[in-house]
C-alpha cells in the first residue's frame, strides 16, 4: 500500500492539485463572539481573545472541521491546518504560548480526520492536509523602529525554536505537507526551514520527499507593484534564497489578485526546479478592506495561468470561499500541470 507521499507525487505528476481558500473568511461568517474563543479552561482567561482564530480548533472544532469538509467538498485535494498564528510567538499576544503546541496537535487532527473521511469517499481521489505555518508578527530582519533601524523585535533561533514547536504538533496530528507560507521576510522562512529540518533530523525523517520524506511548500508574498517581498527581494531573488531544501514547490500566496500576480508568478514557472503553486487573494481589497471579485471572475483571471502551463497547485487566499475554489477546480481540471525539469528529461529518455 502506498504512503501519502508516495501518493501525493504521483497525483502531483498527473493534475493540477487544488489548495483550499480562506480559513478567516469562512469564520467570519459564523459571527462568533468571545465566548466561541474560549475552552473550559480559559472561561477567566485575563485577555480578549476574539478573533484568536487558531484557538477555534479547541474551542469550537466542529466550525473548523465544517469548514474543511466544506473546502473538500468543493473539490480542493489539500486542506490547510487552521494554524496560520499558531507559533508561541503570535500566541504572545493572548498569553496563550504555552498552547502553540496543542493548536497545531489538534489543528492538524481535525482536517486529518475530515480529509480521511473524503478519501475514503472516493478513494481515488486522495486529499491531503497541509500544516500551515504563517510568518509570525515579528520580523527577523527588519525594525520594528522607525528610530532605531538595527532593532529586532526577534532572533532567528527565537523565530526557529517557535517554529520547531510548530512542525512537531502538525506531525503529531497527522500533517502530510508542511506549508511554510505569506513569506514576507525571507528570514523568517529560513527560521522555518532551519526547524523543519532540526525536527526532521531528530525524527530520523529524510529531508527528500523522493526518499519518503514529508513534502515541504514554500510561498512567499509580493507586497505590491513594485515586484519585491516586504524584506526587499525580487521574486527571483526569493527563489534563489530557498532553494537549498529540496522542496515540494515554490509559490506565491496573498497581497495581490491573480491578475496582478501572473507576472511574478511568471518568474517561478520559468526557473523553480520546483513545483509551482499559487493562491492568491480575490482581487484587491476595497476601501473597506473586503474582497469582491466573484468566483467566476477570479477563475477566468486564473485561467490564463492554466493556458500557460505555469502550474502545478491551485488554490485561494483572503477573500476566497468554496465557491471559488470550486469555479478553480472545474477549470483546473481542464488543463495539464506545469512539468518540472527532472519529468521533462524523463519525457525525452522515454521518448
Amino acid at each position: 500500500m502506498q504512503n501519502r507521499t508516495e501518493l501525493l507525487l504521483q497525483a502531483i505528476k498527473n493534475r493540477i492539485l487544488i489548495l483550499d481558500g480562506a480559513m478567516g473568511t469562512m469564520i467570519q461568517r459564523y459571527k462568533l463572539e468571545e465566548e466561541d474563543f474560549r475552552t473550559p479552561e480559559l472561561a477567566n482567561h485575563p485577555k480578549a481573545l476574539k478573533g484568536n482564530n487558531d484557538l477555534l480548533s479547541l474551542s469550537r472544532p466542529d466550525i473548523i472541521k465544517a469548514i474543511h469538509a466544506e473546502y473538500l467538498e468543493a473539490g480542493a485535494d489539500i486542506v490547510e491546518t487552521n494554524t496560520f498564528s499558531g507559533t508561541s510567538i503570535a500566541q504572545e499576544d493572548y498569553q496563550l504560548s504555552h498552547l502553540a503546541y496543542e493548536i497545531n496537535f489538534q489543528s492538524a487532527k481535525l482536517a486529518r480526520e475530515v480529509a480521511e473521511e473524503f478519501t475514503k469517499k472516493n478513494p481515488d481521489k486522495p486529499r491531503f492536509v497541509a500544516g500551515a505555518m504563517g510568518p509570525t508578527n515579528r520580523t527577523a530582519s527588519i525594525s520594528p523602529d522607525v528610530n532605531d533601524p538595527g532593532y529586532r523585535a526577534i532572533t532567528f533561533d527565537q523565530l526557529a525554536e517557535a517554529y520547531a514547536e510548530q512542525v512537531r504538533g502538525l506531525l503529531d496530528g497527522g500533517a502530510d505537507i508542511l506549508l511554510v507560507e505569506t513569506i514576507f521576510d525571507t528570514l523568517n522562512a529560513k527560521a522555518a526551514l532551519y526547524a523543519i529540518q532540526e525536527v526532521f533530523e531528530e525524527r530520523g525523517i529524510p529531508l527528500d520527499p523522493k526518499e519518503g520524506g514529508i513534502p515541504i511548500m514554500i510561498s512567499g508574498t509580493i507586497t505590491d507593484a513594485s515586484g519585491r517581498t516586504l524584506s526587499g527581494q525580487t521574486t527571483e531573488a526569493f527563489l534563489i534564497s530557498i532553494s537549498h531544501v529540496p522542496l515540494l514547490s515554490v509559490g506565491l500566496n496573498c497581497a495581490l489578485g491573480a491578475k496582478e500576480l501572473r507576472p511574478y508568478l511568471k518568474v517561478l514557472s520559468q526557473k523553480a526546479p520546483f513545483y509551482v503553486s499559487a493562491y492568491p487573494n480575490a482581487g484587491l481589497p476595497n476601501e473597506f478592506g473586503a474582497y469582491d471579485q466573484g468566483a467566476e471572475e477570479m477563475a477566468s483571471q486564473v485561467g490564463e495561468f492554466l493556458q500557460e502551463g505555469m502550474l502545478n497547485i491551485l488554490g485561494g487566499c483572503c477573500g476566497t470561499t468554496p465557491d471559488h475554489i470550486r469555479a478553480m477546480a472545474t477549470l483546473a481540471a481542464k488543463y495539464q500541470p506545469r512539468k518540472v525539469e527532472e519529468e521533462l528529461e524523463e519525457e525525452e529518455n522515454n521518448a
